[in-house]
C-alpha cells in the first residue's frame, strides 16, 4: 500500500522569505517544498505539495487528499483563524492530520492566537520555523502507525 500525503499551504505562504522576514524567517516556500519532499520519499511517502491563496482552491485540495486517503500537513496561514468552510474540509481526513505553524501563534496578537483548524488536527505544531514541517512529517509517519 502507497501512503499519500499532501501538503496544503494557504495564503501567502508563496512570498515566505521575503514577506516579514523577521517573523517567518528567510527560507523560501520552494526550499521547504524540496525538503519536504525528500523527507517524504525517505519515509516512502508519496506527496503532493501545494500552495494557494485561495480559499476554494485549498478546500479542493483537501477534498482531494480526503479522496486519495491521504495524511494531511496543513498551513492554513490567515484561512486558520474562522474558515469554517476549510475546518468542515479537514474534518472529512482520516488519517493523521497535522496543523503546522511556522510561528508561535500563541505568542502573537490575539487575531493570530486562535486557529479554528486545530479542533479537526491530529496535532499542531508551531513556532518551529520551516523546520515544523520536517517535524510534521515525522509525527504523521510515527501517528500513521503499523498501517504501512
Amino acid at each position: 500500500m502507497t501512503r499519500k500525503l499532501y501538503i496544503l499551504n494557504g495564503s501567502n505562504l508563496n512570498m515566505l522569505g521575503v514577506r516579514e522576514p523577521h517573523l517567518y524567517g528567510s527560507t523560501t516556500l520552494k526550499d521547504i517544498e524540496q525538503n519536504c519532499l525528500a523527507l517524504a520519499e525517505t519515509l516512502k511517502f508519496d506527496c503532493v505539495f501545494r500552495q494557494t491563496n485561495s480559499e476554494s482552491v485549498l478546500i479542493d485540495s483537501i477534498q482531494e487528499a480526503f479522496m486519495q486517503d491521504a495524511a494531511l500537513i496543513i498551513n492554513p496561514a490567515g484561512f486558520s483563524f474562522g474558515r469554517i468552510p476549510v475546518l468542515d474540509a479537514v474534518k472529512l481526513i482520516r488519517r493523521p492530520v497535522v496543523e503546522v505553524h511556522i510561528t508561535n501563534i500563541h505568542r502573537r496578537s490575539e487575531e493570530y492566537r486562535h486557529s479554528t483548524i486545530s479542533v479537526a488536527a491530529t496535532a499542531v505544531i508551531c513556532g518551529a520555523g520551516a523546520n515544523g514541517y520536517s517535524l510534521a512529517i515525522r509525527a504523521v509517519d510515527d501517528l500513521w502507525g503499523d498501517q504501512h
